[in-house]
């Protein structure tokens, strides 16, 4: 409702929000045929850039169209344990409310604020050590549908387009995991659980929690960065966060797990 009253003309912004969140609804009580949804879903994508990019060039296009449907997928595969699906969305979503601040033309506070309450909501009954809900499929795909489009909206209308790296944390993650998972030469589709939030949960004997705040925390830090490029015009301090924290996140996940559990064969214990 949010969307339909900040783009009350934009119905096939809704109407793809709509189909996004009912596809996912029905992958999560039974089974969608992964061709349907594909297609379905690059229709959703695709309602996007013909809203908010109608002047770039169709190589950008291109770019952006699996760029986007990466993005949706990844924040699919991230949501695994209590809690890190809503604590990353509320400092991704409160980090973009910060940025909203300063560029009046963007989009209207109660688009934001309606967000937010709704996952601070979620998160009394997902932030716990036995859930009472879960966001799902549903949840994950239409937080990152949405996010996908305010982060777009945000990159043109300020024309600084490193706000992606609001979402650098589980983008880092699930590159290196898809990196990982070639070298091992499995199935891309096969489901798995080898990300590192999945190993420091379930093998490393953290809490859900723990390893939710800490990728939290650490999404936090690198959008501050990336805020601070952005109004001193400093581009490599969130190049070099970023750099950064690929480095650290690399060095920890050989040490903890080694160079043979993820290149040559993964056996989770």
């Amino acid at each position: 409702m949010g969307l339909l009253y900040e783009q009350p003309t934009q119905w096939i912004l809704i109407a793809s929000l709509l189909l996004i969140a009912i596809l996912s609804f029905i992958d999560d009580t039974s089974h969608v045929d992964s061709k349907i949804r594909l297609v379905l879903q690059s229709v959703a994508v695709g309602s996007i850039l013909y809203l908010v990019t109608p002047q770039f060039s169709l190589l950008l296009l291109l770019f952006l169209f699996i760029l986007i449907t990466g993005v949706i997928n990844a924040y699919n595969f991230m949501d695994g344990i209590n809690g890190i699906t809503v604590l990353y969305s509320l400092v991704t979503l409160g980090s973009m409310y910060w940025v909203q601040q300063s560029i009046p033309a963007f989009l209207s506070d109660y688009l934001f604020i309606a967000l937010l309450t709704a996952l601070l909501v979620f998160s009394f009954f997902n932030v716990r050590k036995k859930a009472a809900c879960f966001s799902g499929d549903v949840g994950s795909v239409s937080l990152a549908f949405i996010f996908c489009f305010l982060l777009l909206k945000m990159s043109i209308v300020t024309d600084f387009g490193w706000w992606i790296l609001f979402l650098g944390v589980y983008g880092v993650d699930t590159v290196f995991t898809i990196v990982c998972r070639i070298f091992r030469k499995e199935p891309l589709m096969q489901a798995h659980r080898s990300h590192f939030y999945q190993y420091l949960a379930n093998e490393a004997g953290w809490t859900h929690i723990q390893v939710s705040i800490l990728f939290a925390i650490v999404q936090l830090v690198l959008n501050i960065s990336v805020v601070y490029s952005y109004t001193t015009g400093q581009i490599w301090v969130s190049l070099a966060a970023l750099f950064a924290f690929v480095i650290i996140y690399t060095i920890f996940r050989l040490r903890l797990e080694g160079h043979k559990r993820l290149f040559v064969t993964y056996n989770p214990d």
